[in-house]
This record gives structure tokens, C-alpha cells and sequence, in this order.
């Protein structure tokens, strides 16, 4: 999936600005799914309206300049299915948490530790965000998607919680070997 599938996803659940499709693509119900960005998300839409895909109308706005809102097309409808139906790439999960307890011996314990609460409290933000979600739709899909979610979140802060306290036992061992240890286990 790319950009243009997600502008068509978030098109034919409703129309919208692409300011609002960059805020769902990033902070709502659209962000678990593709990275989008101002500079991906505009060209997107300029080439899907091209394409004749998506529509666009301005709306007048009381002491501001014009907005542009997208509508998604009968055709941006179908080629989003089709889409739909193309074989998926793998997941994709990167996390600078992780790599911060991989090297949990070279991290000072107070970092550790903080790491440990910021990511608790991202993952108790993600799974309110998925709540919400649930409750704004009655779409099985959407139902699914979001208990596929909480459970991968679930698991993830019980880990955490159950065995934060190992990795805290050994913060900071390793900085007075000069990252030697890190070096070895690399090879």
C-alpha cells in the first residue's frame, strides 16, 4: 500500500481536507497503516484528481483563505478495491525504544527507566485511540482491526511491565567498557 491508497481509504470513509487526511494518517484512526506526510499526502491527491479518482471543491471559510476539500470518485472508489485485492508487503516495525533496550547495559538507569514510562504511557494513548475508534463505527472490519490492536498493544505493556525490572537491573553496567560488550554481541 502507498500513500495514494491511503488518501483513497480515508476519501471513501468521507471527505476531507488533506490537512485532515495528514491528521488521521498520523494521529487517528488511519495512522497504523501507511507513513504519510504534507509532502506526500498534496502530490497524492493532485495526481489522484488528474486521474479523475478523487474530486475537489473549495468551502468558503468565515475571516480565512478558502478551503480545499477531497471527494473520492465512483472510479477512486473502484481502483481503492482493487487495491484492496493486491498482495500486502510485510510489516514494517521499527522502534527507537527497542533499540534503547537492546543496548539497556550502555543506558544510564534514570534514561532507561524513563524510556520505560514514556512507552507505557504512548502504548495506554494508542490503545484510548483505538477505543475511540471503536466507538465512532459499528464496521466489523473496524471492530477487528481494532481488537487485532489491543491485543498486540496488551501484550506488549504486560511484557513491559512483567520484565522492565530486568533490563533496569543492568542499565548502565557496560559504560565503562567503552561499548566493548555491544561490539561483541554485534559480531
Amino acid at each position: 500500500m502507498n500513500v495514494r491508497t491511503l488518501c483513497l481509504a480515508i476519501l471513501n470513509a468521507r471527505e476531507s481536507t488533506g490537512y485532515e487526511i495528514r491528521k488521521l494518517s498520523t494521529e487517528g484512526h488511519f495512522s497504523h497503516f501507511v507513513d504519510a506526510s504534507f509532502g506526500s499526502i498534496y502530490p497524492a491527491l493532485s495526481k489522484l484528481e488528474e486521474e479523475g479518482l478523487v474530486t475537489s471543491r473549495e468551502e468558503i471559510q468565515s475571516g480565512k483563505p478558502p478551503r480545499k476539500v477531497y471527494s473520492i470518485t465512483d472510479a477512486g472508489r473502484y481502483t481503492f478495491l482493487g487495491a484492496l485485492s493486491e498482495p500486502v508487503k510485510r510489516d514494517i516495525f521499527k522502534s527507537e525504544f527497542m533499540l534503547i533496550a537492546m543496548c539497556a547495559e550502555f543506558v544510564e538507569p534514570a534514561a532507561l527507566s524513563k524510556a520505560f514510562d514514556d512507552q507505557i504511557a504512548y502504548i495506554k494513548g494508542e490503545l484510548d485511540i483505538i477505543d475511540a475508534a471503536v466507538e465512532e463505527t459499528d464496521l466489523e472490519g473496524v471492530d477487528w482491526v481494532a481488537n487485532y490492536g489491543r491485543t498486540c498493544l496488551t501484550q506488549s505493556l504486560a511484557y513491559i511491565e512483567k520484565n522492565r525490572a530486568r533490563l533496569e537491573a543492568v542499565a548502565g553496567t557496560s559504560l565503562q567498557d567503552g561499548g566493548d560488550a555491544l561490539a561483541v554481541a554485534a559480531e
